[in-house]
């Protein structure tokens, strides 16, 4: 009996080497097992493509990712500086760089890598209208008669379509406004961002002349293309106060051109090197997302649509996400 109680422990203990060890494996795979991240985006439906691609991404590393919260822009900083949200896929360099500051910088926040770059932003205006009257500069509108040409609701003072207050862009229209010295004739239009855009488009259209700030990503460019359908405006260069925002080849719209991150709680950062390591590598084309909000502009708008884009998206780009992922689970070790 002594030989069989003896093989009888061994392959308990080989059995026992077993379980471990695929339990082991199955933890390599799934850093993230049973830890819940929730993410946070504005109101914004064109941010939900970015957002949920990081959720994908989080799930396959084993996370219990719950569906996206939306909040508006400060309440997403101090939520993910507290802890209630753990991670947000829009935070703008420069332009949002007050509201990172003010919830707490980089000791409440875990920001590496970077996961969009060259969003730009600035004032556009019909080409019609500029061809017409040589418009080339903000810094024009200064002349009541130029500026009522953009007159819509009849006080002769142009109408500019610009940021939802909270956005961080209506900051720096204000500023500009200001040090341009064109609040006598201009008029900061201000609202459902969405709704004064479909009624930017339904003037141009039928051939009136608009002025509007946009920003990319953001599929408005793809329907009302710069240079072919309006032109960007420069701004004045001696205005009081402007911040240096030319560019390299020497033009000058107002705005540096941005980068966008993702921003973590640094404590959740901290005790999960998987999650930290794919924000500071993850990357997504930012004209990649001008097609996907397209497509949403175009009906495909629902959450289900969304989703299937990020599939898409994450099919297409196999190796790469592979790679990431693989790079991801390498930091726990």
């Amino acid at each position: 009996m002594k030989p069989i109680t003896r093989t009888l422990t061994l392959s308990t203990l080989l059995l026992n080497s077993l379980l471990l060890s695929s339990v082991a494996v199955a933890s390599a795979e799934l850093p993230g097992e049973g830890i819940r991240v929730q993410p946070l985006q504005s109101s914004l439906p064109e941010e939900t493509f970015q957002t949920l691609l990081v959720s994908k991404l989080m799930g396959r590393l084993g996370y219990d990712v719950q569906p996206v919260q939306e909040v508006d822009y400060n309440v997403a900083y101090a939520s993910v500086a507290q802890g209630d949200g753990t991670f947000l896929a829009f935070n703008w360099i420069p332009l949002q760089d007050n509201k990172y500051e003010q919830a707490g910088g980089d000791k409440v926040f875990f920001r590496q890598g970077t996961y969009v770059s060259g969003a730009a932003q600035g004032y556009l205006i019909d080409k019609k209208t500029a061809t017409q009257y040589g418009i080339t500069n903000l810094g024009q509108l200064k002349d009541p008669k130029l500026a009522a040409l953009f007159d819509g609701d009849g006080d002769g003072k142009a109408d500019l379509v610009g940021c939802n207050p909270g956005w961080g862009c209506e900051e720096a229209i204000n500023h500009h406004l200001d040090a341009f010295g064109l609040t006598p004739t201009v008029t900061h239009k201000q609202g459902n961002y969405a709704a004064l855009i479909a009624d930017t488009r339904a003037r141009y259209q039928s051939g009136k002349p608009v002025l509007y700030y946009t920003w990319t990503p953001y599929w408005l460019s793809s329907e009302l293309v710069p240079g072919r359908d309006v032109v960007w405006l420069e701004v004045p260069a001696n205005a009081k106060d402007a911040v240096q925002t030319r560019l390299p080849n020497g033009k000058d719209y107002g705005f540096t051109v941005n980068t966008m991150h993702i921003v973590a709680n640094k404590a959740f950062a901290e005790a999960n090197p998987a999650a930290a390591k794919l924000f500071s590598i993850v990357k997504l084309p930012l004209n990649d997302i001008n097609i996907q909000n397209g497509l949403m502009n175009k009906g495909q708008n629902t959450q289900a649509d969304v989703e299937r884009h990020v599939m898409a998206w994450l099919k297409g780009h196999d190796a790469l996400i592979n790679d990431w992922l693989t790079q991801a689970r390498a930091a726990v070790q």
